[in-house]
Order: structure tokens, then sequence, then C-alpha cells
């Protein structure tokens, strides 16, 4: 059967002359030609859009491929080494309007991406505007819109406006309130702000600290764990900008002497932004950070936060069990509060009565009793505790155990026949039991009532577009620590390298490493005997814990992260 489709004048069609090349090129065979202008013509569609809604051709091979088809160059924005200087030559209003950027020169031609070379108007407007030949290449749309993201920052346009609020700006050292109107109506404050806020969003980062010095006012975003300077401005803006802040967040103004917190709800982009708002009193005046909330993450998955098959398989046996206490424990930051998110997302049933305190409720779940705990009118995890006791719950969530009533009740609570989980500050899983002993519960209540601990870090991911691999060498695993004898070792490994897309760091997001001990009756009698740490660790190890060590091995060894990230967050 014949499915081509050809003009008036018997001349292959654009989808056949694409087909054509397709099939030249190996991406697709004859036969799933063949098919695809079939469903090209059932859904009145072209070619490239069936094939890629399909999943049988990705935009970069159907962009590749049209570049072909015009006789231009494809070109990778992620892995091109983009001119900076270049990319800046058109405005950013511009360049999002024809999908096209600047990426460099070759032969006194200035180089422009396009996501479609064929628009002239692109190629006349760039021309006049740069004074420059062009010479065009293909990109895809999304590639290019990431370059512009990425060279048309706000940065610059943030140091602009920090400079316009410092002229017009008062001395750091004039804190008189009368100036606290001006403050709060000067444009250029509030302008600076909100580009700090959006910035930080666009680059993915989890905190913004914005720190006084004895010269300056710094602002750092914190990315994938790890701080990053990405500004200085004149120290006498500090105050308009921390008192723009402490306006949004609804703190008192007023108050410069002790901590104080708040939250700040925005829109970005179209998309509402909660930010987490807390300042801090220091020699040179107040510090603030502020914590991004990302909504999404309260509705992530347990399989997308890295559990390893074994791992997820007994915690799942545990946290479906109808009672007994359940602890994610880690450092600050560790993403605790996540995994019991995704925890609770699973578990929240109509037929359950799920009730969580929380110190702050930082994301508001659907068809879950959410308290905030409130210490200065005398709501403590204590005493919200008691009262959930007697709101018939079936599952309680503890934001965070912190003293010996609060371990207490959540013990008890176990006991009584309810599914608790919470989080608690300790280095693994094994010193856990015993940090519950040492605040005050009794060890055989401990040793009944805990039905697993979860420990956990949070690695950056390896960027997979410039990640190397190099082989294993035994002896240098040995000197990082690891029992190298009788362990399955990995033949390759990968290290980090830097590239556009990940900013040169070598990494992009973060994923989660576990470390999940169950209590199984040896244990629990060890715990109850007040057995030292290393031995219930050795106990849970024989039992088929996987430690937070070897699980970054594992991980290491997928192509996941590096050693060296590996050995950065976990000792």
């Amino acid at each position: 059967m014949d499915t081509r489709v050809r003009d008036r004048d018997g001349a292959l069609s654009e989808d056949e002359q694409l087909g054509v090349v397709l099939v030249k090129s190996g991406i697709i065979n004859i036969a799933q030609l063949g098919e695809a202008l079939g469903r090209a013509k059932e859904r009145g569609c072209n070619l490239a859009r069936v094939l890629i809604e399909d999943k049988l051709l990705t935009e970069e091979q159907f962009v590749a491929t049209l570049a072909e088809q015009l006789g231009l160059e494809f070109v990778d924005l992620a892995t091109y080494p983009v001119d900076p200087a270049a990319a800046q030559m058109v405005t950013e209003a511009l360049a999002r309007r024809y999908l096209a950027v600047p990426i460099g020169w070759w032969e006194g031609r200035l180089i422009v991406a396009m996501a479609d070379p064929s628009n002239v108007f692109a190629i006349d407007d760039i021309r006049t505007l740069t004074g420059a030949e062009v010479r065009q290449v293909v990109a895809t749309a999304e590639a290019v819109t990431a370059t512009i993201n990425k060279y048309h920052r706000r940065d610059s346009e943030a140091e602009h406006i920090s400079a316009e609020a410092s002229a017009s700006s008062a001395p750091v050292e004039d804190d008189r309130l009368s100036n606290i109107k001006d403050v709060r109506e000067d444009a250029p404050i509030v302008r600076l702000v909100n580009l700090l806020i959006t910035q930080a969003i666009t680059d993915r980062a989890s905190d913004i600290h914005v720190e006084p010095t004895g010269r300056d006012l710094r602002i750092r975003y914190r990315i994938d764990g790890v701080l990053h300077e990405v500004m200085r401005s004149p120290r006498n803006i500090q105050n308009g900008i921390i008192s723009r802040l402490k306006v949004m967040a609804d703190i008192n103004i007023a108050e410069r002497r002790i901590p104080q917190d708040g939250r700040i709800t925005t829109v970005v982009e179209g998309r509402a932004v909660d930010l987490r708002v807390a300042t801090l009193p220091t020699v040179h005046g107040e510090k603030v950070v502020m914590r991004i909330l990302d909504n999404s993450t309260a509705n992530l998955n347990l399989s997308e936060l890295g559990f390893l098959p074994q791992n997820m398989e007994r915690y799942e046996a545990s946290y479906t069990k109808p009672y007994g206490t359940v602890l994610v424990t880690g450092p600050t930051g560790s993403g605790k509060t996540t995994t019991l998110y995704a925890t609770l997302n699973i578990l929240n049933q109509p037929t359950k009565n799920v009730i969580t305190v929380e110190d702050p409720v930082e994301y508001q779940l659907e068809g879950i009793n959410q308290i905030q705990v409130h210490t200065k009118a005398g709501l403590t995890f204590a005493s919200a505790l008691r009262t959930i006791l007697r709101a018939d719950p079936d599952i309680i969530l503890v934001g965070e155990i912190r003293d010996r009533e609060t371990a207490a009740i959540a013990v008890e609570a176990a006991l009584t026949g309810h599914l608790v989980l919470s989080t608690l500050h300790t280095n693994d899983a094994s010193t856990t039991p015993n940090r519950l002993i040492e605040m005050g519960v009794e060890p055989f209540l401990v040793g009944s009532a805990l039905d697993c601990i979860v420990a956990q870090r949070l690695a950056r991911r390896l960027c997979d577009r410039c990640k190397q691999v190099y082989p294993v060498e035994k002896h240098k695993l040995a000197s990082m620590g690891w029992d190298v004898t009788g362990m399955e070792l990995p033949e390759q490994l990968f290290r980090a390298v830097g590239c556009q897309v990940c900013g040169k760091t070598g990494f992009s997001g973060r994923f989660a490493v576990h470390e999940v001990l169950t209590v199984n009756e040896e244990i629990e009698r060890m715990i109850v005997e007040h057995a030292h740490a290393d031995d219930i660790r050795k106990a849970a190890i024989a039992d088929g814990m996987v430690t937070l060590r070897h699980a970054g091995l594992l991980g290491a060894a997928a192509g996941v992260t590096s050693l060296d990230e590996v050995l950065r967050v976990i000792a």
C-alpha cells in the first residue's frame, strides 16, 4: 500500500521528505514510517508531531534532521561553549520573541542558534541590531529558551537597581522609624527584592541568605545543598532590603534586637510560591534567611526519593503496619520532612484519620489535619500530642521529637495502637534508640515501640551531560574507609566535570541516600539491655541493613553521584 502523500506536481510532500531522511539515518524503519504517515493523516497533523508523541522521535532528533534537510548545522546548546558576550548582543525580549540567541563568532559572522532558522524577519532584526552578518545554526526551542534564561540572567539588572537604590537611600546608620514609609514605597528596593526572589527560584535555590557585613550586603543562594554568592550590594541599602522583606513577611519592622519568624506568599511566573522567613540579629545588622517552599515537594512519591530496592522493601513493610513508631533521622536539611510527607501521601486514605503537629507547617496536605505549634500560646509538641490522642487518630506525624515529654507521649501513642511518624537528629540509625533513652524514655518502652529507623542524607546528582567514567582502584576505596574485603566492587565509577548545563559544577539536582534499620526481636532485646550503638549496628547489618556508606557507594557505582560527594555528606 502506497502511504505517500504527494503534491499536485507529483513531488514528495514535506512529511515524506522528512520520512526519507529519518529512514536513511536509521531513526525509524519503512514500516514505522508508513504507519506514522497513516496516523498523521487520521489526526490531521504533521509527521513530526506524530513521531514525537508516539516516542519514536525525540525533539533533538527532529531538529537535527530538519537542519540536515535545510543544509544547516545542528548545535547541542547544552554542551556548546556559548560566548556570554555574544549572547547578550541582542535584547532578552527580541531573543524570546524569535527564539533565537547568538552563541559565538565564525569568520567574522555572528553565530545565532534558532529554533526556526527559516524566519527571515528574525535574521534581519538581529543583523540590524548587531551590525553583523548572521550565520544560522539550528537548536531545539527548549535549549534556546534555557540559554536565554542563563545568559540574560537578572543579576545585571539587580546590580543596576541596587546602584539606583543606593544613590537614593539614607546611610545605614540612620535607623529612624520615620523612614519606614519611604522604605515601603521605595520602588528600586521593591524591584530588587522581587528580582532576588525570582532569580533564586529560576536557579533552583532552596534558601536565600541576605547577610550584612562590615562593608556591604552579601546575597547567597543555596543550590543543591551548597551556598553560592550571587551578589554584593552597597551597605546603605541594607535596612531598605531587610525592612521590605520584613513587611512582606508580616514581621515587626521596629524590632531588631531579637530573632523573628514569618512567611511570604508571592506569585512568580504565574505560580504561587511560599517562603519561610527567619531574621537573626548580628553585629552588623539583621540577617534574613528565606527557605523557598516548593509545593510540588509535598506531592513527591517515595519512588522518586532514591530508595534502593532493598531499602524500599524494608521501609514499606514498616509504614504499612497499623501501629508502631517510624523515625527518620539525619542532620538539618537532609530531606527528613520530604520523606515523611511522601509517606503520608501513600497513607492518606479516606478510611484513616491522619493528624500532624509541626513547627512550622511547611506544606499543606489535602485531607490531613495539620496543627501548627505555637509555644508562646502554650501549644507545644507535647500538649498538641495529648490533644491529638483524644481526637481518634489512626496516624500521627510529629514534626520533631525535641524533648523527653514529646518522646514519651509519642512512644506511648505507638504502644496504644497508633502509627507514629517523626524525625530525630542523630547521625545514623543505630544511635537513635540510645538517643531516646538519653532523653528519659524507658528502654523497654523504646524497644517495644520502635519499628523502623531511617537515617538519610542528601547527595548531589552528577550531571548526565558531563560526568566522566574512570576505573575503580581497590586500594583507593580502602584508603577512603570502605571495607573492601568480601565486598562486590563496581568496575567503574564517575567523577564530576562541569559543563554549561550544570553551571560548571558537575552536578544537577539531589537524591537521598538511606539506611533502613528494622527493629527485630534481637535488636529489641539489645535496646532493652541498653546495648552499645556499635553492637546494634552489627546486628542490623547481619539482618540485612545497608549502611549509609554502602548505599552511597552503590549510588556512585550506578553513576548517580561521585565518591567525593558521598564522602562530603556521609562521615
